[in-house]
C-alpha cells in the first residue's frame, strides 16, 4: 500500500460549552472515514502539547450509555483542555475498539451472556483491540506538533503515537467513573489490556452490586498475551500426526469444534453462537497454530465472518480454507480484508468464472476441484490437492455440514470436543438429516479429557472399524 497520508478538508470556527474552538476535519488514503481534530487556544509548533485521542463511541458519547466510561471521559477530556487554555482533541472514527458499530451491538449481547469485553470481541473474530493511531499522528505532525502530554489509560495509545513518531512526553490519567453498570467492563480493560485504573476503586461498587463478577477476579491479571504450556492433548496429536503422514498420502485432519452439551453449535443456520469459555479459545488458537491450514464451510464464514488466525497465542497463523462450492465468499469477508493469510477457496469446477477472478482480485485463491454426487466440493480431492500444496496438518472447525462430511466420508483422524455446559435447542453440530447414517459414526479410542473453566475438552481417534 502507498505511504499513508492525511488532507486538511475544512475547517471552521466551533464555539461550545467550554469555551471557543476550532474544528479541523481530515481524510485519510488509510480509509474512507472522516476524521476530526478539535483545537482549543494556540497550539500549532508547539511543545508538549495536551492531547486527547478519542475513538468514536456512538453509544457512549451520544446516547450517554453506562456500559462504559467514553462519554464521560470525552467530556471530562474537553474540559481539562479548555481549562489549560490550549489543547487538542483528535477524534478518530474506529468504534468499538475498531470493530464497528454492528459488532459491537453483537459483542454486548455476548457480555449480557456472561463474557467478558474481550471474549466477545475474539468470539467474534477480531483481536481484544483493533484501533490504529497512524492517522492521529500524522494529524499531530500536519499541525507541527513537537511533542506531546497525552490524557489516556491505555499504553497501547501511548505507544502508537511513538511508533508513529510523536514524542509523548507525559501521560495524563483520567480517572473513570466507575459504576455498577461499568464496573466488569473496566475491570477487563485493567486486568487483560492494561489500562491504568485504580483497582481500589472497583471493589466497593463490586461488593454492593452483585454483577455476576467474583471478588478473586480483583486479583487475576490473565492476559491475552500469556501463552500456557504446551497440553498433553496436543503433544499426543503431533505424534499421531507424524506417524500418519508416514503412512498415508494426505494431510492429518484433525476435527474441532464445541458444542452444547444438547449437541448444538450454534442458534440456527447463520445465527451464531459464542460457546467456549476464554480458556477453551485460548486451547483452540493453541490448536490451530500446530496445524498447516486450517477449514470451514461457507456457512460458518457467512455467520461468524472469522479471521481464523491465531492472536491469542505466540505461533504461525494457519492457511485458511474455506469449503465454497458456489463461490459465495463475500468481498469484504474479514479473510479477505483482514487476514495476514489470504484464503484458498474450494470449489466445483462448475463455479462462476466471473466470481473467482473478482476473488482472486482480492486477493483469494480459487482452488478448483470435482464435485461429488451432491454437487459439493469431493473432499478426497481436496485432501489430495492440499497435500500438493504442502498441508501435512489441517484443522477442520465447521459448521455443521462440513462436521457432517468428514465424519460420514471417515476422513477425520483425531477429535477435539469441547462440551459447553448449557442447552441451546439450536443447530445440531452432526446433522443426521441426510447423509449421514448414525451407525457408521465411530467411537472414540484412546479417549482423553480435560477442564478448561467451565467446560469439559474431550480428546479422542475415531475408530472406524474395519477400515
Amino acid at each position: 500500500m502507498d505511504e499513508v497520508t492525511v488532507t486538511q478538508m475544512a475547517s471552521a470556527r466551533i464555539p461550545t460549552l467550554v469555551g471557543e474552538s476550532h474544528l479541523c476535519l481530515y481524510a485519510s488514503n488509510l480509509d474512507d472515514k472522516e476524521h476530526l481534530a478539535l483545537l482549543i487556544g494556540n497550539v500549532a509548533d508547539q511543545y508538549d502539547v495536551l492531547v486527547r485521542v478519542h475513538s468514536e463511541c456512538f453509544t457512549g458519547d451520544v446516547l450517554g450509555s453506562l456500559r462504559c466510561d467514553c462519554g464521560t471521559q470525552l467530556n471530562h477530556a474537553m474540559k481539562v483542555i479548555a481549562n489549560e487554555g490550549s489543547g487538542i482533541l483528535i477524534y478518530l472514527r474506529q468504534e468499538g475498539r475498531g470493530i464497528g458499530l454492528l459488532n459491537k451491538l453483537r459483542a454486548y449481547n455476548l457480555q449480557d451472556q456472561g463474557y467478558d469485553t474481550v471474549e466477545a470481541n475474539l468470539l467474534l473474530g477480531h483481536g481484544a483491540d483493533d484501533r490504529d493511531y497512524t492517522i492521529a499522528a500524522l494529524i499531530l505532525k500536519h499541525l507541527g506538533i513537537r511533542s506531546v502530554r497525552l490524557l489516556t489509560n491505555n499504553p497501547l495509545k501511548t505507544e502508537g503515537l511513538q511508533k508513529s513518531g510523536i514524542t509523548v512526553n507525559a501521560r495524563i490519567p483520567l480517572q473513570s467513573c466507575i459504576t455498577s453498570e461499568n464496573a466488569a467492563y473496566l475491570l477487563t480493560k485493567v486486568q487483560r489490556m492494561r489500562h491504568l485504573l485504580s483497582l481500589d476503586s472497583f471493589s466497593a461498587v463490586l461488593a454492593e452490586h452483585d454483577n455476576g463478577f467474583k471478588a478473586d477476579r480483583l486479583n487475576t491479571a490473565a492476559t491475552v498475551s500469556q501463552v500456557p504450556p504446551i497440553n498433553d492433548g496436543i503433544k499426543y496429536l503431533l505424534k499421531r500426526a507424524a506417524s500418519h503422514n508416514q503412512r498415508k498420502g494426505r494431510p492429518f485432519v484433525t476435527l474441532s469444534y464445541a458444542q452444547s452439551i444438547d449437541g448444538c453449535i450454534a442458534a440456527g443456520p447463520c445465527e451464531p453462537l459464542a460457546l467456549s469459555g476464554a480458556q477453551s479459545l485460548t486451547l483452540t488458537h493453541e490448536l490451530r497454530a500446530t496445524h498447516d491450514a486450517i477449514l470451514v464451510g461457507i456457512g460458518a464464514v457467512l455467520a461468524d465472518n472469522p479471521r481464523l488466525t491465531v492472536r491469542l497465542v505466540k505461533g504461525k497463523d494457519p492457511q485458511p480454507v474455506i469449503l465454497d462450492s458456489n463461490l459465495r465468499l463475500p468481498l469484504s469477508a474479514n479473510l479477505l480484508q483482514n487476514s495476514i493469510k489470504p484464503p484458498w477457496v474450494a470449489t466445483t469446477e462448475a463455479a462462476d468464472m466471473e466470481r473467482q477472478r473478482k476473488l482472486e482480485a482480492a486477493g483469494g485463491r480459487v482452488l478448483r476441484l470435482p464435485a461429488n454426487e451432491q454437487g459439493r466440493v469431493d473432499l478426497c480431492s481436496l485432501l489430495e490437492r492440499l497435500s500438493e500444496l504442502g498441508i501435512a496438518r489441517l484443522m477442520v472447525e465447521g459448521g455443521a455440514s462440513v462436521i457432517t462430511s468428514f465424519l460420514t466420508k471417515r476422513l477425520v483422524d483425531h477429535l477435539v470436543l469441547t462440551l459447553a455446559p448449557v442447552v441451546v435447542g439450536g443447530l445440531p453440530a452432526v446433522d443426521r438429516s441426510g447423509q449421514c447414517d448414525p451407525r457408521h459414526l465411530p467411537h472414540l479410542r484412546n479417549l482423553r479429557h480435560q477442564r478448561l473453566g467451565d467446560d469439559l475438552v474431550f480428546w479422542g481417534d475415531p475408530d472406524w472399524g474395519d477400515a
